[in-house]
C-alpha cells in the first residue's frame, strides 16, 4: 500500500522541528505546500499531525509557530513492546507493525517485538513474548488481542494481567480483550467498524441489490459483530429488510458449504468481514461457476495488498493504518504520563473502495 504524502512531510518537519525555539514562527499552509510540492490539503493534513502531536500551534489569523523547543512530542530512550497476535500469517497486521515502527522511531522511541511469531491461537507462545516483553524492560505496550481460541477474553485478559502486574500500560489495537458489549478498563484504538460497515451497507443498497447477506469464518473477532451492526444498520435505512439469520458462517474455500449457503440464502451480495474471506469466496465461487459481480457482488474489509491482484479486483474498507499507529503511540505515551486517567477509545473513520467486484450490471 502506498504511504501517504503527507507521512514523509510529517517526518521532515519533526526532524526540523527538534532546532527550532519555541514560539518561533513555522511554515505556513502555503509554504510547506510550496516547499514540497503537494496540494494545500496534503500540507494542512502535515501540519495537523504537528498540532496533535503538539509540536505547533496554529492561530488563526496569525500562522503556525513553534509550540516547544522541539523535545515533545518525542521520548527518547523509552521502549515499546509490540505485541500483535499472528503477525506474519495475519497481512492486516504488516502494513501496521511498520507504520507502527516507523512513528516510535521519529519519536525516538525503541521497539521489542518479542523473539518468535505468533499464530493466531498460539496462547502459549504469546504469553511468552508478553512476558519476555516485561524482562525486556520496556515502558509500555502496544497489543492487538488473541482472536481464534477458546475462552478468548480470558486468555487476553491473562496476557494483559502480565504486563498490569509489571506495572506496564497497555493500549490495546483494533478491538478490546472482552467481546461487545462489554468494555475493559483499557485504552483502545482502532477503525471505526460500524461506520465504515455502514459504508458499505450504504453501497450495496445503492448498487440495487436487495438480498445482501454477511459471510464470516467460524470463531471471528469482536469487530465482525460490530462491522454486522453497522451494515445491518444502513441496509434497513435504506429500506432493505435482513431475515435473522442473514449473517452466515462458514468455510469459504469450502465448494459444498458455498454451495449450500447460496442454495439457501440466494445472495446477490455478500459482504465478508474481512479480505482473506472475500478472496477465498471469490475464488470459490468461481470453481463453482458464479460470476462476480454479475450473478452477485463480493466486498471485504481492510484493503491488504492482494485486494487488487484478484481475478476480480476487491471493493473493501481501507483501514487507516497511518493513523491508527501515529494515535496508539501518542494514545500510549498518554497512558505513561497519567495513569489514572479514564480509558479512552478512539475509532478512526475508513474509507470505503469501490472495485469490480461490486460493480452493477445489466
Amino acid at each position: 500500500m502506498p504511504e501517504p504524502k503527507y507521512a514523509a512531510i510529517v517526518d521532515a518537519l519533526r526532524a526540523e522541528l527538534r532546532t527550532r525555539t519555541a514560539g518561533e514562527r513555522f511554515w505556513s499552509e502555503h509554504q510547506v505546500a510550496l516547499r514540497f510540492k503537494v496540494s494545500r490539503p496534503t500540507a494542512a493534513r502535515a501540519l495537523s499531525e504537528l498540532c496533535l502531536d503538539g509540536l505547533v500551534e496554529r492561530r488563526v489569523g496569525s500562522g503556525t509557530f513553534v509550540r516547544t523547543t522541539g523535545a515533545q512530542g518525542v521520548a527518547p530512550g523509552r521502549t515499546f513492546g509490540l505485541l500483535l497476535s499472528g503477525l506474519g500469517t495475519t497481512e492486516v497486521w504488516d502494513p501496521l507493525s511498520a507504520w507502527l515502527t516507523r512513528v516510535c522511531s521519529s519519536r525516538g522511541i525503541s521497539v521489542r517485538m518479542g523473539w518468535q511469531v505468533a499464530p493466531l491461537d498460539d496462547v502459549v507462545t504469546t504469553v511468552a513474548q508478553a512476558k519476555d516483553l516485561v524482562a525486556q524492560g520496556v515502558d509500555g505496550v502496544l497489543f492487538s488481542p488473541l482472536e481464534i481460541v477458546p475462552d478468548r477474553e480470558r486468555e487476553n485478559l491473562s496476557i494483559c494481567d502480565v504486563f498490569t502486574e509489571a506495572g506496564i500500560p497497555v493500549t490495546l489495537l483494533d478491538r478490546d480483550v472482552l467481546d461487545f458489549p462489554a468494555r475493559s478498563g483499557f485504552d483502545i484504538v482502532g477503525v471505526d467498524n460500524v461506520g465504515a460497515a455502514a459504508e458499505i451497507g450504504r453501497h450495496v443498497a445503492a448498487t440495487g441489490r436487495t438480498r445482501p447477506r454477511f459471510f464470516s469464518r467460524p470463531h471471528y473477532p469482536s469487530t465482525t459483530d460490530l462491522r454486522v451492526a453497522g451494515c445491518a444498520i444502513a441496509l434497513a435505512h435504506a429500506g432493505i429488510e435482513l431475515p435473522r439469520d442473514w449473517h452466515v458462517t462458514g468455510d469459504p474455500a469450502d465448494p459444498e458449504a458455498v454451495a449450500a449457503f447460496l442454495d439457501e440464502h440466494r445472495p446477490d451480495a455478500v459482504v465478508a468481514n474481512n479480505d482473506r474471506t472475500a478472496a477465498l469466496l471469490i475464488q470459490t465461487l468461481a470453481r463453482l461457476g458464479r460470476r462476480v459481480p454479475d450473478d452477485l457482488a463480493v466486498i471485504g474489509f481492510d484493503d491488504v495488498v492482494y485486494s487488487t491482484l484478484l481475478t476480480v479486483s476487491l471493493t473493501t474498507i481501507r483501514q487507516p493504518f497511518d493513523d491508527i499507529a501515529r494515535t496508539a503511540v501518542r494514545v500510549l505515551l498518554d497512558r505513561i504520563d497519567d495513569r489514572d486517567a479514564p480509558p479512552s477509545t478512539t475509532m478512526l473513520p475508513g474509507a470505503l473502495v469501490v472495485r469490480e467486484s461490486s460493480a452493477v450490471h445489466g
